[in-house]
């Protein structure tokens, strides 16, 4: 009896190349954005594991869709944003839960002095839209005009976010006007 090596027909090579082939820029696309939008949704949740969880599902879903995300002007800007909205409802659900613990057993805790707040409670201290716009501002290096388009707003718009967005994080770090213009 002889045994002879089973490899798979010419037309099937041919067929597995030619469906790998659509997701062969995926790798260099994933490569290339996965840390800065990890970063960016860990500003926003304020933790590396759940930021590292939210943006490997927005690419999970950005490889089932490439075919059509691969044609966008920018991909990232995808990605990012499916990124931002599972974060935003991951964060919906616990402000739910925490709530339901707090109704459950009160406690009362005084907070920290404005010397010991750092960056992350007080970025977690704004409102949703600023929180979002300084931190695609400064973390993503996106001016207000790519923000403006990201999120259908106008480019006034986020220059609103991010004054006032930086005038809170001002107040809650107690930043003087005066030190940051030097």
């Amino acid at each position: 009896m002889t045994v002879r090596s089973q490899s798979p027909p010419l037309g099937m090579r041919d067929a597995a190349r030619a469906v790998a082939e659509p997701y062969a820029d995926f790798d260099d696309f994933y490569a290339a954005n996965v840390g800065p939008i990890t970063a960016q949704i860990r500003a926003y949740v304020g933790d590396l594991s759940e930021a590292e969880d939210l943006v490997a599902d927005a690419f999970v879903k950005a490889l089932a869709r490439w075919k059509t995300i691969s044609a966008y002007d920018n991909p990232a800007t995808w990605v990012r944003r499916v990124a931002w909205n599972l974060a935003t409802n991951r964060l919906r659900r616990g402000a739910v839960l925490r709530r339901l613990l707090q109704r459950q057993r009160p406690a009362h805790v005084q907070g920290p002095q404005p010397d010991r707040i750092d960056l992350g409670q007080a970025l977690a201290g704004l409102n949703e839209r600023h929180r979002k716009a300084v931190i695609l501002h400064y973390l993503a290096d996106m001016t207000a005009v790519e923000i403006a388009e990201q999120e259908g707003v106008a480019a006034a718009t986020v220059r609103s976010w991010l004054t006032r967005g930086r005038a809170a994080l001002a107040e809650r770090l107690s930043i003087d006007a005066f030190e940051e213009q030097q």
